[in-house]
């Protein structure tokens, strides 16, 4: 497993620093919000998204992936029923694939609850299709990249489409491309989901459809940070053979956003450290 912090984390920070701080704490990446590097996302060229992995390199970090998409710039929506936001909305996730292979990430976590909400006057079928058909081409797109678009379970207080695992694996299936998986969110798996997050992991990672994980309490707090045992988290993930990445990605920022940073390395890493010990690593 390779730890990486989302960026928005230490996001006051100029990039630089981000790097800097986030290496210092022994992370090996950073998962970047693209709307904390650059004012509008959608006008961001090719060659400032491969400065941007320099920088990172520079500092002994990889740029994992990207998260957030949709904040920026305004009025997207994969659910919208005007068909022209919905392919100014499919043309940027476009884009961001290809920013996001210029900038050496592997994959792209689609949340964004706020441009996939079911609109007023509009039935929850009527959404999810219109959310299928963006997907769809949003995983055509990552694969002439080559790069994975992941849709990201959300619980339900955030959005009502695409709220578990299961839900996310049925729209990937639908979409028919290989390029479009999806991904577990603890903070979201814990609200939202009927298993644990340990026996979600056992249930889903053998399908080879969960592409990335995202460490969070419920309480949108770091890990360490509220009710949920991240103890059987990482060792579900290791028993099933997970060598990928896994982000942390708090909300509320406990004391503050470096504090934050710092504290869920270190309860991470520990973690880590204890379960390396236990089996003999």
């Amino acid at each position: 497993m390779k730890l990486a912090l989302c960026n928005e984390v230490l996001a006051p920070m100029p990039f630089q620093a981000q790097c800097r701080m986030a290496r210092a704490l022994g992370y090996a990446g950073l998962e970047v919000a693209p709307y904390t590097v650059c004012a509008d996302p959608a006008a961001m060229t090719i060659a400032q998204a491969g400065e941007l992995r320099q920088v990172a390199a520079d500092h002994g970090l990889e740029i994992s992936g990207l998260h957030w998409l949709l904040v920026k710039p305004d009025g997207l929506s994969i659910t919208d029923p005007d068909p022209a936001v919905r392919a100014r909305t499919t043309a940027f996730m476009r884009h961001l694939c290809e920013l996001c292979a210029a900038m050496g990430g592997r994959y792209l976590v689609h949340g964004s609850p706020g441009q996939r909400r079911v609109p007023a006057g509009d039935t929850h079928a009527q959404a999810l299709a219109r959310a299928t058909a963006a997907w769809a081409l949003a995983g055509e797109a990552a694969a002439s990249c080559g790069v994975t678009y992941c849709i990201e379970p959300l619980s339900r207080d955030q959005t009502e489409v695409v709220n578990t695992v299961a839900e996310a694996v049925a729209v990937v299936q639908a979409a028919g491309q290989p390029a479009l998986r999806t991904m577990i969110d603890t903070s979201s798996a814990g609200l939202a989901e009927d298993l644990s997050v340990p026996a979600l992991i056992e249930r889903w990672l053998p399908s080879g459809l969960v592409a990335h994980v995202q460490l969070n309490d419920p309480n949108r707090r770091a890990p360490g940070q509220g009710e949920m045992a991240f103890a059987p988290v990482l060792a579900a993930l290791r028993q099933g053979g997970w060598d990928g990445w896994v982000a942390v990605e708090p909300f509320d920022y406990v004391p503050d956003g470096p504090g934050c940073a710092a504290w869920s390395a270190g309860y991470l890493h520990g973690l880590m450290q204890m379960l390396d010990a236990a089996s003999g690593g």
